[in-house]
């Protein structure tokens, strides 16, 4: 009997679907980086690596896929910095809310420290909770894309969650 072939249920991940993708992606930037225009531009990098030459993906996994090059990019991103000079960063009480996506300045405000917490979660933390509370994947794609058993997925994102729930005082 010979042994399934594992590139069975491979296919070509569409270019034209990418855009399918593009809020959860956002949303799971905007996470790893802590900032909305950072995590735009992570996206549109993400994207970019992604097209630059055609991509096979197992099963139904493009989002998980997209993910992973997502956070490997966010990884390549951070190791680069580190080489350079680093600049300097403005005060914190200069920061300017975007109120464009949010009907109040609070609003604002409460996503701009939430998504800041995100991105000071440990990297295994922090990537269980992306996966599973910002871009909606099931425990199971989760943790397929993150590489992990599912039982070790559920206790980092517990363990996320109490964290985030810590640092933003919801007790």
């Amino acid at each position: 009997m010979l042994p399934a072939d594992p590139m069975a249920d491979e296919h070509q991940l569409d270019p034209n679907s990418l855009g399918d993708h593009i809020d959860r992606l956002f949303r799971a930037a905007w996470s790893l980086c802590g900032s909305r225009d950072e995590a735009e531009d992570l996206v549109q990098e993400t994207f970019e690596r992604v097209l630059r030459r055609p991509r096979f993906v197992r099963a139904d996994d493009d989002l998980g896929y997209l993910l992973r090059v997502l956070r490997n990019t966010f990884v390549s991103r951070i190791r680069a910095s580190a080489r350079r000079p680093q600049e300097a960063e403005l005060p914190d009480d200069l920061a300017v809310a975007d109120t464009r996506a949010f009907a109040s300045p609070e609003g604002a405000l409460e996503a701009s420290a939430l998504y800041a917490a995100i991105a000071e979660l440990p990297d295994d933390f922090r990537d269980a909770l992306v996966a599973v509370d910002v871009a909606g994947l099931s425990y199971r794609e989760a943790a397929r894309a993150l590489r992990v058993r599912e039982a070790t997925l559920t206790t980092r994102l517990h363990r996320a969650r109490k964290r985030l729930a810590d640092a933003l005082d919801l007790d």
